[in-house]
């Protein structure tokens, strides 16, 4: 079936379903920080089924993420973590809510020859089950039509969405992921509808193009269906997630990049698939580059992923650099962060995490991993990987990642909003909130002001904004940067200001320590700031909030600044030493901690950027969709964005 045929089908056959009314939620002008997950999978994706045994579907994934007890292989799972106020099940839209179906002996794939090999071979057909839904090519399961299933299941999908959508308590959103994967190389978006309804999901079965994904965005948005993509996992693209050339090798041009920019205005930085912020080799002067790193592709663990084009603070720099060329940027994220867990259970906290199963209850038994890497880890042996490489695979993932968002209030409009603006922040699981403001003329006493939210929302742009032309006096740009610790969690270490700006038409970086915590100054000889000091405790896997700060804020200004160079800043909040996952299931397990994997780690949490572009004609929506811009200024309120 051809593209556009089946782009009319799916808009055709759109399930409609009943708006909830938001009119009596409070609305907050100076927004609030809503922390969420959007990037979650349950037994209704083929490889959580397949590979993990996940038996939560989505309404069950929805009640654990607002808080509920659910029950769980025999057993009821308690959250570690306060509950969620946002949330998206994003099953992969191949074959949805189809392979699960193999609990019915009577269902057309129980019945189906590639049904009897999955049941007989289990995880060990994963390879070839991946290959067929994310290679393209418009065909299906071999030998049976499932289509009737992935129908029902999509359905299933809307339907518990918007029965579990309270707002003003609790956000869900209609998504799903689309699973392309070219040569190995991860290219996953998931998509993140605004409203209550939503057309059959575009697979990776009918294109493996994100061109091809963007235009049915287009198509469906002028039916009445708004929704926006989000590239995840980049760190194991390959360099592909971020090229100089579209999907046909062709040199990025202003078209491509208006296109890209308009539908997907998000990045996931971070989740528990690693971190995609940066890496050491590209950032050999961050010392705290290396975080959770996961360097290799997702499908072969012997095959290293290409580091160039891979990460989101390489993507910035080239941006600036497309942007100078075509005249417009494919790169201008907000950045969020998620789980990307595959057992439907959500929850950040890294005692809540044991590696590759994704979440658990931390006061119940815990899993067993020999017999999890013998079930699930045959198709990783075919690739060649040794017992030592299966078991390591196992310990290198990290903890649930979050979505924070400054919205006016919980509902989907409102959040959605603040997702479209990339008024967001991503934190590595931690729900410190910060906030970041740009301007021309921001006073140096701003933060000791009370009203200083409203001040800032007046005079200057928030994360995800760009600064307006530079006034004829202004000699730099100025930033109000404000943070506040986890309640529940560690102090605060630093506030970091991470600048990426042309120079000679390539991009350089510099990380800027632009708050210390403990008193603490930067060297004036190295450029760096003393360590805050290591409070945890490896034997009983604790740590004390004895050293840091609760919170930190401060306004500050580029001291090296040239206006004639494009830039881009984004805001890094880092805290304390505390245990990394690892080390708490060492003690739980009585066994040594491991020296493959950190003991400790310093979570943190990454703002959205603010661009600033020396052309006086620019603006912050000239990226932006049509059909969005209005919307993005009537939701700032005359805030401040340009």
């Amino acid at each position: 079936m051809r593209l556009n045929r089946w782009i009319a089908v799916a808009v055709a056959g759109a399930m409609l379903t009943a708006a909830a009314d938001a009119a009596d939620v409070p609305s907050d002008p100076q927004r609030n920080a809503y922390f969420g997950d959007l990037h979650l999978h349950t037994s209704y994706s083929f490889d959580a089924y397949i590979l993990f045994g996940a038996k939560i579907d989505p309404e069950g994934a929805y009640r654990f993420g607002r808080g509920d007890t659910v029950s769980y292989l025999g057993d009821d799972i308690h959250r570690s973590s306060p509950p969620l106020d946002f949330m998206a099940v994003t099953d992969h839209s191949e074959n949805i809510g189809v392979f699960n179906t193999l609990e019915d002996p009577n269902s057309p794939l129980s019945r189906s020859e590639i049904g009897k090999e999955v049941k007989a071979q289990g995880s060990a057909v994963f390879g070839k089950l991946a290959k067929i839904q994310t290679g393209g090519g418009g065909k299906g399961l071999p030998g049976v039509d499932v289509s009737e299933s992935a129908q029902s299941g999509w359905q299933r999908e809307i339907k518990a969405a918007n029965q579990y959508y309270q707002p003003g308590k609790f956000t869900t959103f209609i998504a799903y992921e689309w699973t392309a994967m070219t040569d190995g190389a991860n290219l996953h978006r998931n998509v993140i509808f605004r409203g209550d309804k939503a057309p059959n999901p575009f697979t990776s079965i009918h294109s493996t193009k994100p061109e091809d994904l963007w235009n049915f965005l287009e198509i469906i948005r002028k039916q009445g269906y708004e929704a926006l993509a989000i590239p995840h996992n980049s760190n194991a693209s390959n360099g592909l997630m971020f090229d100089w050339v579209d999907s046909r090798g062709r040199p990025i041009d202003q078209a491509y990049a208006e296109l890209r920019a308009a539908n997907e205005p998000l990045v996931e930085i971070s989740q528990n698939k690693g971190s995609s912020d940066t890496a050491p080799a590209l950032s050999p002067n961050d010392e705290f580059a290396n975080f959770e790193r996961y360097e290799h592709l997702l499908v072969d663990a012997r095959a290293p992923s290409k580091l160039e084009g891979s990460y989101v603070r390489d993507a910035f720099g080239r941006g600036l650099a497309l942007e100078e060329r075509t005249g417009a940027n494919p790169f201008k994220y907000g950045v969020i962060g998620s789980s990307d867990f595959h057992n439907g259970l959500s929850d950040a906290a890294e005692n809540a995490f044991v590696g590759t199963f994704g979440a658990i209850d931390p006061t119940k038994k815990l899993p067993d991993v020999d017999q999890f890497i013998k079930s699930s880890g045959s198709w990783r042996k075919d690739q060649g990987l040794t017992d030592a490489q299966l078991d390591y695979s196992f310990y290198e993932n990290g903890s649930g990642n979050l979505t924070g968002v400054w919205a006016e209030q919980n509902t989907r409009e409102s959040i959605y909003d603040a997702l479209r603006r990339k008024e967001t922040f991503a934190t590595s699981g931690t729900r410190l909130k910060f906030r970041f403001f740009g301007s021309w003329d921001l006073p140096a006493d701003l933060l000791k002001r009370k009203d200083w939210v409203t001040a800032a929302y007046r005079s200057a742009v928030p994360m995800g904004g760009d600064l307006p032309a530079k006034p004829e006096p202004a000699s730099a740009p100025t930033f109000a940067i404000w943070a506040v610790k986890d309640p529940n969690g560690a102090n605060l270490d630093r506030l970091q200001v991470v600048k990426v700006w042309l120079e000679n038409g390539k991009h350089t970086e510099k990380v800027f320590d632009v708050a210390l915590s403990n008193g603490r100054k930067v060297d004036a000889k190295t450029g760096k700031a003393p360590a805050v000091g290591n409070t945890v405790d490896l034997e009983t896997a604790t740590y004390k909030n004895s050293v840091g700060a609760t919170s930190l804020a401060t306004v500050w200004r580029d001291p090296q600044f040239d206006a004639n160079r494009p830039a881009v800043y984004y805001l890094r909040v880092l805290e304390i030493p505390t245990p990394r996952w690892s080390t708490i299931l060492a003690l739980k397990r009585h066994q040594p901690i491991r020296t493959d994997v950190p003991a400790t780690l310093q979570e943190r949490g990454w703002s959205s950027p603010i661009w600033y572009t020396p052309s006086a004609e620019r603006t912050a929506s000239k990226d932006a969709h049509p059909t969005q811009r209005q919307a993005g200024l009537e939701a700032s309120g005359g805030s401040g964005l340009r």
